[in-house]
């Protein structure tokens, strides 16, 4: 089979695959039936550690990710739903575009306290994971994108006029009834085309899915899959309008198939994409090349995430209106003492910025940050020293524009005199205050 679009590829290949049923899960993932979103989803669930949300595409289901689950689960909470409408998921009849279904993701990741994830997307998974993380980009720590195209995103119009994506245009009211009866045969036309060699596509794993798809409505599901292009290359092209995506993307794509053009495509969209080309593999990366493509993401979920600060401008009224909460990280966690997010969030990895406000009359003992924080005085007379013991005669008195830094691991002190004090801190989260004295913590810190 020749690629879908000739370019010059990278080729990745580190060792052969086993060709085995790739659709069984160890033994310690779970299932749950997640309600969410005008529907219910089925969902595996198991391990430990940051969450990794796996997205299947058609032709498959969320068992295709059977491999990289039992790889990953080792230092990750694997999150693989199927589809709304596919699989063992609800009977769904609306509801197929990308952007909804990546309220579906959203959902699931609620109903299981995965607050933030790492996101996987093959095919069809491709596009609602593209889709989550255009509307949900605080959401998305990492972005795996994998051999599909991205509707409105790039060269979407020319990738459209490919003749191998007729099913693209697969329509009209007998559709399903010539497919009813026949869905082995309508599934290896795509099994066999897309593959680099079509032996390489388990049996087990045909018999599988053609009999999961055989079932009532599942079709149906993935022929509005298709249906829902349209909308969501209007939708695409919108959300790319109002920015470009910053997380990291991996881009993976079969040498024989999208090859380096899904590396392409996600640059229209986002700013850190890396690629991979996995040889002698097509469409079908997890199937017939498994273990490398499996390393490969494997490797990207491991690297570290830079992390970036958002642009922010806030009025002094804005900032007025915003929560004002006592103590928290970065804060002495004294009573009285208020803390205001400015940016970032300092509990968590990445810039951070906030405003201190603090009583008149008030003694911060000597404590410690672990992160290197800068700092401006705002307003009121603030009196700041270094050393393990807090004393006054041993401070500067700063008043309005006086500058000063808490480095990482140095101890340090302040106390406000007859007026309260505003001061502003940046740092690098996450952040936590640890007293020099355990006895002049606050109570419960």
């Amino acid at each position: 089979m020749k690629p879908l679009v000739s370019a010059v590829a990278t080729f990745v290949c580190l060792s052969q695959p086993v060709w085995a049923d790739t659709t069984d899960f160890p033994s310690a993932i779970q299932t749950e039936e997640i309600k969410t979103n005008g529907t219910t989803i089925h969902v595996r669930v198991g391990g430990k550690g940051p969450p990794v949300v796996l997205i299947h595409g058609f032709g498959d289901t969320g068992d295709m990710w059977a491999p990289l689950a039992a790889e990953l689960m080792r230092d990750h909470t694997v999150i693989v739903p199927d589809l709304r409408g596919m699989g063992l998921s609800a009977v769904a009849t609306d509801g197929f575009s990308k952007k909804n279904q990546a309220e579906d993701i959203a959902g699931v990741m609620d109903a299981l306290d995965a607050p933030r994830a790492d996101v996987v997307g093959h095919d069809i998974g491709n596009m609602v994971a593209f889709a989550f993380a255009e509307a949900h980009p605080d959401r998305t720590t990492r972005l795996v994108m994998m051999d599909a195209p991205v509707p409105g995103v790039g060269p979407w119009d020319e990738i459209l006029k490919t003749p191998l994506l007729w099913h693209f245009h697969f329509g009209g009211p007998d559709m399903e009834r010539l497919v009813a009866g026949r869905e082995r045969i309508y599934l290896d036309r795509f099994w066999n085309d897309f593959s680099a060699d079509k032996t390489h596509f388990p049996e087990a794993d045909r018999q599988h899915y053609a009999e999961l798809y055989s079932k009532p409505g599942r079709m149906h599901a993935g022929f509005l899959q298709f249906a829902a292009f349209e909308q969501d290359a209007i939708d695409n092209r919108a959300s790319v309008s109002h920015g470009r995506l910053q997380m990291p993307v991996l881009a993976i794509g079969g040498d024989h198939s999208f090859g380096p053009t899904m590396a392409f495509v996600m640059r229209f969209a986002a700013d850190d994409v890396r690629q991979v080309v996995i040889a002698n593999s097509g469409h079908w990366l997890m199937e017939e090349q498994t273990q490398p493509t499996v390393a490969a993401i494997r490797a990207f979920l491991g690297s570290p995430v830079p992390h970036t600060l958002k642009q922010t401008r806030l009025s002094a009224d804005q900032i007025s209106a915003l929560s004002h909460d006592q103590g928290g990280a970065g804060t002495s966690g004294l009573k009285g003492v208020q803390m205001v997010v400015l940016s970032g969030d300092p509990k968590e990895p990445g810039p951070y910025a906030i405003e201190l406000r603090v009583p008149a009359e008030t003694r911060i003992a000597a404590h410690t940050h672990r992160d290197d924080r800068t700092a401006i005085v705002i307003s009121g007379e603030w009196h700041f020293g270094y050393g393990t013991e807090a004393d006054d005669k041993a401070t500067t008195v700063l008043g309005p524009g006086g500058f000063y830094t808490e480095p990482a691991n140095v101890a340090h002190f302040a106390f406000t005199g007859k007026r309260p004090a505003v001061v502003y801190v940046t740092g690098e989260g996450p952040t936590d205050t640890e007293y020099v004295n355990a006895s002049d913590a606050p109570s419960g810190q």
